[in-house]
């Protein structure tokens, strides 16, 4: 029986939408050829294996750590020292889950219920990027891979089995909708994406489908736009550009969740007078809002939030916390069903064990009786009858009642002298 049972091992340290400011998540944000050389030093300092998940909403640590404390502060100095920050200042921004709530936290992300928009489906692909970083870079062992795949299948459950992951999906579509009823044919709108979540890249996703070819990218710096502006191989510019930019925008989709309005009554009426007061669409997808609502009351500007998309979306549907009832009771069950499964595994090595232990002393009590094929087939059909029922028995109370388990694992080497050798014999 391992010293370390998978789960008790098992860490998550992140700063997220919950817990930090987009700003800060800005400067934690890891670019895919930095990840190798990021889990190198995570790992150096206190992780078995671990995988960094580093999106707009987030920027997450999760792997094996023999010394819990001890890998908590590790990825904790290791977020401060990416993002230029004090441990002292980032600490109070970070969080922290271990064993099983660091796995219901994995799998409510890879389900995407822990992101700004519940239900978007870009996290689970994220998810998955992530994992493959990490395996390429030689930082997944298979039993952390357990538990990856623990996680993917239960966000393919969630989505298989609830409507939670066609809420932002038709969200998106019908502010898709909104922007063709605004501008009419909208191969000829312009539209400016200002960035910093995944719902307002679904938005620009959909509205693209329906015909829109020129976007403009904006984020709080260059650099960060650049990036993102690769998915639609279009211009780009850093918040401060934004004056320059809004006047040339028939549609604003904004989702950086700055925490201050970014657009105002000032310089909207500012772009309107610009724009000889032809129209303009505002799809605000930011949490916290990134449009002052008072925008809406402007002749010329069309001003929808993310409240006003889902109102239209969810009339006459089922209600949004039946749906998150529905996802949370299955990953609890999948967390049930890991945990039985784990514990089985867990037994494996004491069962296998046992029979190693009395396969050496039939083979014994044969060396002194000489070489009869009768004798050995009858001695051996006897052990594997004799063992069948307790091996089982412990598989059982190892999934079903862990404590029970570990008790006649315990006895069970206590009665039969097995020690750890034994189990390393057998592997």
């Amino acid at each position: 029986m391992p010293d370390e049972r998978t789960l008790s091992r098992l860490v998550v340290v992140g700063a997220s939408h919950r817990t930090s400011s987009e700003t800060t998540r800005d400067r934690l944000f890891i670019a895919e050829h930095d990840i190798p050389g990021f889990l190198a030093g995570v790992c150096e300092a206190g992780f078995v294996d671990a995988v960094v998940m580093s999106t707009c909403a987030r920027t997450e640590i999760f792997g094996l750590a023999s010394d819990r404390a001890s890998a908590q502060s590790s990825a904790v100095a290791a977020i401060a020292q990416l993002g230029g920050f004090d441990v002292a200042e980032i600490q109070p921004q970070t969080y922290f889950y271990e064993s099983e709530e660091a796995l219901r936290h994995l799998f409510r992300v890879c389900a995407a219920l822990d992101s700004p928009i519940i239900g978007e489906p870009m996290v689970t692909g994220q998810f998955r990027e992530a994992v493959r970083a990490a395996e390429v870079s030689g930082f997944l062992s298979s039993e952390l891979n357990n538990i990856v795949q623990a996680a993917n299948r239960t966000s393919k459950r969630v989505r298989n089995e609830t409507a939670i992951g066609q809420r932002p999906v038709s969200m998106a579509t019908c502010a898709a909708q909104v922007a063709g009823d605004v501008h009419g044919a909208l191969e000829r709108a312009k539209a400016v994406l200002v960035t910093g979540g995944e719902m307002g890249e679904m938005i620009a996703d959909q509205i693209r489908d329906a015909g829109l070819s020129h976007i403009t990218v904006v984020a709080r710096s260059r650099a960060r736009a650049e990036i993102s502006a690769r998915r639609y191989n279009c211009h780009f510019a850093a918040l401060e550009e934004l004056p320059r930019v809004l006047p040339l925008a028939d549609i604003v989709i904004t989702s950086m969740g700055a925490g201050r309005y970014l657009f105002d009554r000032e310089n909207v009426s500012a772009a309107l007078f610009k724009r000889r007061r032809r129209p303009m669409l505002f799809l605000d997808a930011a949490i916290p809002s990134d449009i002052d609502p008072e925008v809406n009351d402007l002749d010329g500007a069309f001003l929808y939030s993310l409240d006003d998309l889902e109102r239209i979306v969810l009339e006459g549907r089922i209600q949004r916390k039946e749906i998150l009832a529905e996802a949370e009771s299955i990953i609890e069950a999948e967390i049930q069903d890991f945990l039985r499964d784990i514990a089985a595994r867990d037994a494996v090595p004491v069962v296998t064990a046992l029979r190693q232990h009395f396969e050496c002393i039939r083979l014994e009590v044969l060396s002194d009786s000489g070489h009869d094929p009768l004798i050995e087939e009858v001695t051996r059909r006897l052990t594997n009858r004799l063992l069948h029922d307790p091996s089982e028995t412990l598989r059982n109370l190892a999934a079903t009642q862990s404590d029970n388990g570990l008790n006649a694992e315990g006895l069970v080497r206590l009665l039969f002298g097995l020690t750890d050798e034994d189990d390393k014999s057998v592997e």
